[in-house]
């Protein structure tokens, strides 16, 4: 299926019934009276957060939702019926933005929330409504009031424990597979990953964490090249970064240090929050350097990359290195678990995992 994760809509809540003059008129009852009811209330339009949707591509292509109007009312004292609210299902993390305005509306954080985007109008009140003991006779009644009608924004910003950042190729792709349940596309050619992929780690019973694996970021990507700006949103909600740095790129005047710097940069120009969350450097295809020339390799990327925070040293194709990775981001999401997910969260970049360095 294909990822969506923008779409404008347009949704329409119902009208109000109108009200009803009507007196009732029956043999042998001279003094009848006003019976005219009130109109029926408009369906409101809903949205609900549901966990088994990942995408908002059925909304790229049903762009125009309408509630019913609701009945009018009618004489013998009978009210307008009235109409069936609509829900809308969108996925876990949707933000929906009234672009008339510019506000959001509602941001869908937990399964199952239900909130509402356009309210029906109110039905109308009939002529017996407003009887009194000076106007027996009353022959006023009041149209439905409109419904709400707006245009909306929907964007979907993915619910992850921890975000892989990194340039095309640099083996995220094969990291979310070592270590979860997702299995996306892995070739030896850049930008094989083109949307998302969540993965859940598992660490015991009980005890899991969700990964998103990106499209790589390239030079630029803050003013739209390449294709990793258009989901640099997915990464706002996390609360760890795992920056992966391809060590044996197959070009050899490529530079690790070079490109690493040059996502840091990304980072900060698309956001000044994104660059200020924790974030982890993990040193990746290790398997390719001869071991002779690991140590000073990795030395000297560091000493260059002037970084102070955790490494970690890995194969994400053997495996080497994992567990120690692995039970480090426990220890850090762990202690945000039980925690509402947050819009734009802020926490000051950790220390080093004992041990962690040693991958």
């Amino acid at each position: 299926m294909k990822f969506v994760d923008e779409a404008t809509i347009d949704v329409a809540a119902g009208d109000g019934g109108a009200g009803c003059v009507s007196f009732r008129r029956e043999k042998f009852i001279p003094f009848g009276g006003p019976n005219g009811g009130d109109g029926g209330r408009g369906g409101s339009v809903y949205a609900v957060a549901d966990r088994n949707l990942n995408t908002l591509i059925d909304y790229r292509y049903a762009r125009r939702h309408e509630a019913r109007n609701g009945e009018h009312g009618r004489g013998s004292d009978q009210f307008g019926a009235a109409a069936d609210d609509i829900v809308l299902r969108m996925p876990v993390g949707t933000i929906i933005t009234d672009l008339d305005t510019n506000q959001v509306i509602a941001e869908l954080l937990v399964p199952g929330e239900k909130v509402l985007i356009a309210k029906g109008g109110d039905g109308g009140f009939g002529n017996m409504h407003f009887k009194s003991s000076t106007n027996r006779a009353p022959r006023q009644k009041t149209p439905g009031w409109p419904g709400e009608h707006k245009k909306l924004k929907l964007e979907l910003r993915v619910l992850a424990d921890v975000g892989l950042l990194g340039m095309p190729n640099a083996g995220k792709s094969t990291l979310i597979t070592a270590v979860s349940n997702a299995r996306p596309k892995i070739a030896d050619y850049p930008f094989t990953t083109l949307h998302p992929q969540l993965g859940v780690v598992r660490v015991g019973p009980e005890r899991s964490f969700v990964v998103a694996d990106l499209p790589g970021l390239i030079e630029g990507a803050a003013e739209g090249a390449g294709l990793g700006h258009l989901f640099l949103r997915h990464l706002q909600r996390t609360r760890l970064l795992l920056h992966v740095i391809d060590m044996a790129p197959f070009d050899d005047s490529v530079d690790p240090v070079q490109q690493a710097k040059a996502i840091v940069a990304e980072l900060k120009k698309y956001d000044e929050s994104l660059h200020e969350k924790p974030r982890w450097v993990v040193l990746n295809k290790l398997d390719m350097v001869p071991a002779e020339e690991r140590e000073k390799r990795v030395k000297d990327f560091i000493k260059r990359f002037k970084w102070k925070g955790p490494v970690f040293q890995i194969s994400a194709l053997t495996r080497d290195g994992l567990e120690p990775l692995i039970r480090a981001i426990w220890e850090h999401v762990a202690t945000f678990q039980h925690e509402e997910p947050d819009v734009d969260p802020r926490f000051d970049t950790p220390g080093a995992t004992d041990g962690a360095a040693n991958g």
